[in-house]
């Protein structure tokens, strides 16, 4: 049945394709407005914790390292509405001013991260409960209830009030909403949304026992209102499932409540957005920012020892947030001051991740921070001036960077990412692994990016998208855990490689329905069909298993045995696993569907493994890597459009690198001696036109 929609669906899909394409302009600047920087580079400036004689220093000395951009005013609630609706905007008048005078853009941070004593004291119904019951106290960020009413209020008010002032000043470029949300809470208020949040989802109580298997444990319910809020514990995989749907949705509803109050007022130039974090499950991110105008992010590493691929790959989820180009709202000058042994990054790094956000879509580069508050809690973090104003020593590298990009913004501007491979990442099959891994070494996002490493060295480019995304014109789509697929999420990917896509399923997909319940059928569920083969038995290993065809090598942490259901699904690699369950038994298989194919890998496979399986993958679909053969030490990331291609080289490795480059390129910044990338260096390179990204 899937196989026949799909067919009968893929010629619509494609036709589509070509419609939506066109109709979607990429976000290929910093900002909205002509004449601005089309790259935004910069720090975050916290003018309310320095005297004001200070400022014009400060900013001098912004200007003299390359910034264009200051982000301000996230945590100034208590400055901004120092009692109880009496607001005092005057300093940010002035603040505002003096950035202006020297050259800066200024993105605009909503302070609700950070609510002030006068708040909390009066209200403390306003303050989050954690899932044992106890109440947060002032005094800390991010303290606040994300459900109660009366917080949104405030919220709602401070965003007005800011956006009535700021909304059309031309030097406000952006707002930032909050910073770095999560945190859920356990109050009253958020079991009632709770309540009402499942009633909406499920209609009745009935359809929610029929989803949720209540019979089970003796855990059905008589109404909605009988129904838990839990985050952990011995709770119901779909109960715990709902809870992060619900935690979406009730930070997605805060978010806009700020969006919509800004909106009221604001130039419609002025960007909306918010700042997540790396690799962050507390919510879906894809359907946080779909009312936002962009994705921003905050990039640190924290053990100070970047793995770039893996770093790539989260750049890449963040660009997917949107489809389009992205902010770095923060990263780190050097070192972070949250982890077991603060480790600052080796001289050149820094650079290395400005310019590798930049390969990925980055149209802005942000640094946290600018100076040390003299106390609080973040005083050891990294900073470009030390507590007594004067440079720390990574000052000079982010002057080499800001320098760089802005020698480089005029070649970037208008260019988007390109990538003819594509993967796919969901939220809730993330969640439903997590919450029942069955082999404690399965961590979603490590086996996601151990899928991406070989397909982005290899391919040069990857896109990481929603499930729902338009993949048509993507040769290869990857789907490294799909475990929780939809009927219609099938229908659509079925289609997908009917229309001549190849489809590559990893292990675990197809296993849970959007309830968190097993479908009926095994593995991988409603695709089964399409794939022509079934998953026999799953297995969590706790030693390697060999495994030998068309891909060789080993696999650990997980296994399954696949039996082919139909006569032209073939084999691809076999287990060796003597005297096991698996000896013999199909680990990976393929059946050409339509013009297309669908491949199901059934283990976790070792690099070695991993690297032939993306060869052959690659080799199958027609994709060429954009500069050939290379260093895989050497990251190469495309930005085409508006006739033009860049390309940005990187050398992550420790050995000097040849690099070939199409002809006619040029070097627009950084270094590319006699066709060699030394170690460390970065090479900007634009070329006649877009051909060599296509």
């Amino acid at each position: 049945m899937i196989v026949r929609a799909a067919l009968a669906a893929a010629a619509l899909l494609v036709s589509a394709s070509a419609t939506a394409q066109s109709a979607r302009a990429p976000h290929a600047r910093a900002t909205n407005f002509p004449g601005l920087p089309p790259v935004a580079v910069g720090t975050s400036w916290y003018p309310e914790q320095w005297p004001e004689e200070r400022w014009a220093t400060d900013l001098a000395l912004m200007r003299k390292a390359g910034f264009n951009t200051v982000r301000i005013g996230e945590f100034a609630w208590s400055k901004l509405e120092p009692t109880k609706g009496k607001f005092d905007f005057t300093w940010l008048d002035r603040a505002i001013a003096a950035a202006a005078k020297h050259g800066m853009m200024v993105v605009l941070g909503t302070p609700t991260a950070a609510p002030p004593a006068w708040l909390t004291s009066t209200y403390p119904d306003t303050l989050r409960v954690d899932e044992d019951g106890k109440r947060a106290t002032h005094g800390a960020r991010r303290h606040f209830s994300f459900a109660s009413a009366r917080y949104r209020s405030f919220a709602r008010t401070i965003a007005s009030e800011m956006a009535k002032r700021y909304g059309h000043d031309p030097r406000v470029v952006g707002w930032q909403i909050d910073n770095e949300i999560g945190p859920p809470s356990f109050d009253p208020e958020a079991v009632a949304r709770w309540h009402a949040f499942l009633k909406d989802r499920y209609g009745t109580i009935d359809t929610l026992n029929a989803r949720w298997a209540t019979e089970y444990w003796s855990q059905f319910y008589n109404s909605f209102d009988q129904v838990p809020l839990h985050a952990t514990g011995q709770q119901n995989p779909a109960l715990l499932l709902d809870f992060k749907h619900f935690t979406t949705a009730t930070w997605t509803d805060y978010v806009a409540n700020q969006a919509q109050a800004i909106r009221a007022t604001a130039d419609p130039r002025q960007f909306v957005t918010t700042n997540t974090m790396f690799w962050n499950s507390g919510f879906d991110h894809f359907a946080l920012h779909r009312d936002l105008d962009l994705a921003a992010w905050d990039n640190y590493i924290p053990n100070g020892r970047p793995d770039w691929v893996a770093n790539g790959a989260n750049h890449d989820l963040v660009r997917g947030y949107k489809q389009r180009n992205f902010w770095l709202m923060e990263t780190q000058p050097g070192r972070v001051d949250w982890v077991p042994i603060n480790r600052a990054l080796d001289p050149g790094q820094v650079r290395e991740m400005a310019w590798q956000a930049i390969g990925h879509g980055a149209d802005a580069v942000l640094y946290w921070q600018w100076r040390p508050a003299r106390n609080g809690q973040e005083s050891y973090h990294g900073s470009l001036l030390g507590q007594d104003g004067k440079p720390n020593p990574i000052l000079a590298e982010v002057t080499q960077t800001a320098h760089e990009i802005t020698a480089a913004a005029t070649a970037l501007a208008d260019t988007a990412p390109v990538a003819k491979v594509a993967m796919l990442f969901s939220y809730d099959s993330r969640w439903a692994i997590d919450l029942q891994p069955l082999n404690k070494g399965f961590d979603p996002v490590r086996e996601f990016t151990d899928f991406y490493r070989p397909l982005r060295v290899a391919a040069q480019g990857v896109a990481v998208l929603p499930v729902e995304a338009d993949l048509s014109h993507y040769p290869l789509v990857v789907a490294p855990a799909l475990n929780v697929m939809t009927a219609e999420t099938a229908q659509r990917l079925a289609a997908y490689a009917a229309g001549g896509g190849h489809l590559v399923l990893g292990p675990r997909s197809g296993m849970k329905d959007d309830a968190n319940a097993l479908w009926p059928n095994r593995q991988p569920g409603p695709l089964a069909g399409a794939l022509g083969a079934h998953v026999e038995q799953f297995y969590a290993l706790d030693t390697p298993v060999g495994i030998t065809g068309g891909v060789t090598g080993t696999v650990s942490t997980w296994a399954e045995a696949l039996l082919p259901d139909a006569a032209d699904t073939q084999v691809v690699a076999r287990y060796t696993d003597p005297g096991g369950w698996l000896n013999g038994k199909p680990a990976i298989v393929t059946r050409p569907i339509g013009k297309g194919s669908i491949t199901y890998v059934g283990a976790w496979l070792d690099p070695v493994a991993m690297r032939g399986l993306a060869t052959r993958l690659l080799d199958q679909a027609g994709v060429k890597p954009i500069l050939g053969a290379i260093d895989p030490d050497v990251e190469v990331s495309a930005r085409a459009g508006a006739r033009r291609c860049v390309l940005v080289l990187i050398n992550h490795g420790t050995a000097a690198h040849p690099v070939a480059l199409p002809a006619g390129a040029r070097v627009v910044t950084g270094s590319l001696a006699n066709g060699t990338l030394q170690p460390h260096a970065v090479a900007v390179v634009q070329t006649q036109n877009e051909a060599p990204c296509r």
